[in-house]
């Protein structure tokens, strides 16, 4: 009786010992981050946190103050609940590192040097960090804010564009009037 007692429990190990070899067939994680805003609409997954491509630009194209071709993007904001007291306009302020040369617009990180990145709103129109964009108005549900940037290289006697890599973060905030 011992013996099948003993042989009952070594089998139930081999068996235990067979599950915990089992192939590990794929697993990983899905870590989910985000806020809770005090505001009248929602800003999409997809333009609070993005990524503008302003291209290969000549470093011709730059020299004496001149600009590279406008690249469009949008902050898209959903979900807008309009309160009939106000709040029905917003306006964008841009923040980051400013040019060495020009503070209105965004310096240049990384091996390229002699530009800075402008933004603009709708209309190609500079909208200088630290400054308020002009008001836009909101419709309830989903809304589109549309701006651009471009490439502008530092004016001067002295300017020199150098060639290279560059990048740039610019942070916003919005305000509802």
């Amino acid at each position: 009786m011992k013996f099948a007692k003993v042989a009952l429990l070594v089998g139930m190990g081999f068996v235990g010992m067979n599950a915990a070899n089992a192939a590990d067939q794929g697993n990983g994680s899905v870590t989910f981050t985000g806020s809770i805003i005090d505001a009248p609409c929602s800003i999409t997954p997809q333009t609070a946190d993005q990524t503008v491509p302003l291209g290969q630009v000549s470093a011709a194209a730059l020299a004496n103050g001149g600009t590279s071709t406008p690249v469009p993007f949008t902050i898209d904001l959903e979900n807008c609940t309009l309160d009939k007291t106000g709040g029905d306009t917003v306006s964008v302020t841009f923040d980051g590192t400013a040019d060495a040369t020009d503070a209105t617009m965004l310096g240049l990180a990384g091996t390229a040097s002699g530009a800075g990145i402008v933004i603009g709103d709708a209309g190609s129109q500079q909208i200088d960090l630290g400054v308020p964009s002009a008001a836009s108005g909101l419709v309830e549900g989903a809304n589109s804010l549309q701006f651009s940037a471009w490439l502008k290289g530092e004016a001067g006697a002295s300017a020199t564009v150098t060639p290279g890599d560059f990048q740039s973060v610019a942070n916003f905030t919005l305000a509802y009037n």
